[in-house]
């Protein structure tokens, strides 16, 4: 998963807009109180330790987005576990990471962000020693879902505070890029990265990792210019709690489809629909809606939105898929990190590229480029023919299926951002980043359900899935968008 731009109620990164319409500053008379050299340079310092601190917390979290995808087959093995165990390993993160980062911002004000950024990257290091000790797949689901919401707190808060360190926007737009660089390093290093640790020393040294990452990212943010006051920002707790029971509701339910448990599918999701209408009586009452009301009612925003969440469900989904398949082909677990380079690497590489083109010809574009390049990436691996395919034609699906997401992600919060109100910049931001995690959740519970028949041919049917969703979301988007 590439990396979030922006967040809920939180502070949204500087773009060209901010420094165009910054006011200009009254440029100050050289006196002796400007600071010499070697002082610039010691204020620097450890300026520049703490924004590297920020940034691997958030490298770590999107870490674990993609490391565990390697491990698998060594989990399935190891826990005695089947699809649908490994599904909710899965999900059991993303949903609770989608479901709070709606408020995750909010919370971020009222307590300070320097405290919810600690306070989550701390349950997140001992959540993930956790994770290495599960002893049933059961546990090992709850602890993720600990890990989640650990997730979802350090997210806005890492953003809050990059503006804390940089209040100038030219600086902070250069200290937000360098955060995207590092921490969208995870998604390339994830699969290069469970690979070689599963193979030296099994799946649970996939979560082992984060304990020393964790206590370095504390360490390299204990400093005082990161202290954030409190706040008086309002959450609405049942609805916040409501949210996260529709989206477990609904994955349970796309998970049980794979079992053909058609009674429990239909029990899930009838309750899944039943916990989003009590969702929204809650929203309407609410004094502090999870929703910020003005974005639902732009059409532009919502299919936006609906763009993000099927990149991610194609992304995340696959991550998922692509282990299993591999295996069939014999591969080991080096091995296989290795054969998710074609899809890794775009998204490590050509984000500049995009950012670039959106400059020059707007979000559009770059944004239905990006999900042709999806559909066409995961038909193409759809018509690979399953584990009889040469890895040769799994490449080039997954190259384009990688080329499609480095350009789509970029390009949608530009355009998410760019078709809400000013106002709620930010909280757009957030809203695409809660979308994505919902996506990826449904990703691995649809695109896995087909596995649970038959893992060679039900691989092709699962990319087939991921190749009708990108289609029909890049139709609406396009019709949404169209000048």
């Amino acid at each position: 998963m590439a990396p979030a731009t922006a967040t809920n109620r939180g502070t949204a990164p500087a773009t060209g807009t901010d420094r165009a319409t910054a006011p200009p500053t009254a440029t100050a008379p050289p006196t002796a109180t400007a600071p010499p050299p070697a002082a610039a340079a010691a204020h620097r310092h450890p300026t520049r330790l703490a924004l590297l601190g920020i940034s691997l917390g958030y490298f770590m979290v999107l870490l674990d987005t993609t490391v565990l995808s390697v491990a698998e087959p060594d989990l399935a093995v190891s826990l005695h576990t089947s699809v649908a165990g490994l599904q909710w390993a899965t999900t059991g993160y993303t949903v609770v990471f989608a479901a709070l980062l709606l408020s995750a911002g909010a919370l971020s004000d009222r307590l300070g962000a320097h405290r919810l950024f600690r306070a989550g990257i701390a349950l997140f290091a001992a959540g993930s020693a956790l994770c290495a000790l599960a002893p049933t797949v059961g546990a090992l689901v709850a602890v993720r879902m600990a890990l989640g919401a650990a997730a979802a707190a350090c997210v806005p808060s890492s953003l809050a505070l990059i503006g804390r360190l940089y209040p100038d926007p030219a600086r902070r737009a250069r200290a937000v890029a360098t955060w995207a660089a590092i921490s969208g390093a995870a998604v390339a290093a994830g699969p290069l990265t469970g690979g070689a640790l599963v193979g030296v020393a099994g799946w649970r040294a996939v979560f082992l990792v984060n304990v020393p990452l964790g206590a370095l990212v504390l360490a390299l943010t204990a400093t005082r210019r990161l202290r954030c006051p409190r706040g008086d920002r309002r959450l609405d707790w049942p609805a916040q709690l409501t949210a996260c029971v529709c989206l477990a509701l609904a994955t349970d339910g796309f998970i049980a489809v794979g079992a053909r448990a058609w009674g429990h599918t239909a029990a899930a999701l009838a309750g899944a629909a039943a916990a989003a209408a009590v969702f929204a009586v809650l929203e309407r009452r609410s004094q502090a809606p999870v929703f910020h009301r003005d974005l639902v009612r732009s059409g532009a925003v919502r299919a936006g939105l609906a763009a993000g969440a099927a990149v991610n469900f194609t992304l995340t989904g696959t991550l998922f898929v692509l282990p299993l398949l591999l295996q069939a082909h014999g591969m080991g677990p080096v091995a296989t990190g290795l054969a998710f380079l074609p899809l890794t690497l775009p998204f490590a590489l050509n984000p500049p590229l995009t950012g670039r083109i959106v400059a020059k010809v707007g979000p559009r574009r770059p944004v239905l480029g990006g999900l042709a390049l999806l559909a066409t990436g995961t038909a193409t691996l759809a018509l690979s023919g399953g584990a009889e395919a040469p890895y040769g034609r799994l490449a080039a699906g997954l190259f384009l299926t990688g080329l499609g997401v480095s350009f789509a992600l970029p390009a949608l919060v530009t355009a998410v951002v760019g078709a809400a109100p000013q106002s709620a910049a930010g909280a757009a931001g957030g809203l695409l980043n809660a979308a994505r995690q919902a996506g990826a959740s449904l990703g691995v519970a649809t695109m896995g359900a087909p596995l649970m028949a038959d893992r060679a041919a039900g691989a092709s049917w699962a990319f087939l899935i991921a190749a009708v969703v990108c289609t029909a979301t890049g139709f609406w988007f396009g019709r949404t968008t169209k000048r």
